[in-house]
């Protein structure tokens, strides 16, 4: 049975150069790590190193909300790489939790964090499917669209 790819392999075949590690924006650090398990702040989307600035439901649509879950995404694994060193390293991607700032009457809340979670799938496989929440909110800091935050388990 051939060797899976490596993560590096599939991040590279789907155009992906990780970030580096962000400097957290208030009194918080970016990952803690206890035991297998790493915790990873939440992230804002972010365009342009700027915050992704929408509501869902007034500014933004569910395919742009995607993009933008997508791209917090490859921020978590910038974080994750700088936590564990090597992202062959991940065992199982186990919880997602996102934050979409959406009116009260959106509720796509569920697929603008498959734009994540599918990105996660294809970098880690099976490695990638994890338990979730998705929730809308009134407001993220800064004004963004979408806050993920990320558990993982490490060898």
């Amino acid at each position: 049975m051939p060797a899976s790819p490596s993560v590096y392999d599939r991040l590279k075949e789907l155009g992906i150069a990780l970030p580096a590690l962000a400097i957290p924006a208030a009194a918080y650090l970016p990952f803690v790590r206890s035991g297998q398990l790493v915790f990873l702040s939440g992230h804002i989307a972010k365009r342009d190193g700027k915050p992704w600035v929408g509501q869902l439901g007034l500014t933004m649509d569910t395919a742009t909300g995607q993009q933008a879950a997508r791209a917090v995404a490859i921020d978590l694994l910038g974080t994750l790489q700088a936590a564990v060193g090597d992202l062959n390293q991940v065992e199982r991607i186990v919880k997602v939790m996102s934050l979409v700032n959406s009116t009260s009457s959106y509720t796509e809340q569920h697929l603008v964090t498959n734009g994540c979670s599918e990105l996660l799938a294809a970098v880690f496989g099976d490695k990638g499917q994890h338990a979730r929440s998705a929730v809308g909110v009134a407001q993220i800091p800064l004004g963004a669209c979408v806050e993920i935050e990320l558990i993982a388990q490490v060898a």
